[in-house]
C-alpha cells in the first residue's frame, strides 16, 4: 500500500513556514488560521530546515512551562534539526519513521536542505485507506468467485 513516492502526496499541497524570531503566539495563529499541526521554521537567509513546532511543542513547552506566547520566539521551543525525508523515498518510509520516531509529522526536504512539504500521520489514514479499502473488495470479490 505506502508503494508511492512521497512527492506524490504533497504535491500540490501548501505547508507552513515560519522564522525562529516570530512570536510563538503569532505562529500558533497562523498554524489554527490555516488548520494546521505544524510549522517548519526555516533559516530567515536561506530557507534551509531549522526545525518545526507542533501543537505538542506548543502545549508542553510554553502552555505547560508557562511561558509567554507573546514574547517567547517560536525558535526556543521548537523542535530543532527534526528527522526529514527526500521526495523520492517512498511514503512506506515516512511512515516508518514517523512510527519509531514517536511524531505525527515529518518535513519532507531537499538536497539543500530547504523543505518543500510535510507528511503528517493524517495522509495514512486518507490515502492509504482508500488503498485498503480497494484492496479488501478485490479478495471479496475473489472469495465470490471461488
Amino acid at each position: 500500500m505506502p508503494h508511492r513516492a512521497v512527492i506524490k502526496i504533497i504535491e500540490g499541497r501548501s505547508f507552513l513556514t515560519s522564522t525562529p524570531e516570530k512570536s510563538v503566539r503569532a505562529v500558533a495563529a497562523h498554524m489554527r488560521d490555516n488548520r494546521s499541526g505544524a510549522v517548519l521554521v526555516v533559516a530567515p537567509d536561506d530557507g534551509r530546515l531549522l526545525g518545526i513546532c507542533t501543537e505538542r511543542d506548543l502545549t508542553f513547552k510554553v502552555l505547560a512551562a508557562g511561558l509567554d506566547a507573546s514574547t517567547t520566539p517560536v525558535g526556543t521551543v521548537m523542535t530543532c534539526n527534526p528527522e526529514s525525508i527526500g521526495p523520492d523515498r517512498l511514503f512506506g518510509h515516512a511512515l516508518h519513521l514517523m512510527h519509531e520516531g514517536g511524531f505525527r509529522h515529518l518535513p519532507v526536504v531537499i538536497a539543500d536542505g530547504r523543505p518543500i512539504g510535510v507528511i503528517s500521520a493524517r495522509d495514512a489514514l486518507g490515502l492509504e485507506l482508500f488503498d485498503f479499502r480497494n484492496e479488501l473488495e478485490q479478495r471479496e470479490a475473489l472469495s465470490e468467485i471461488l
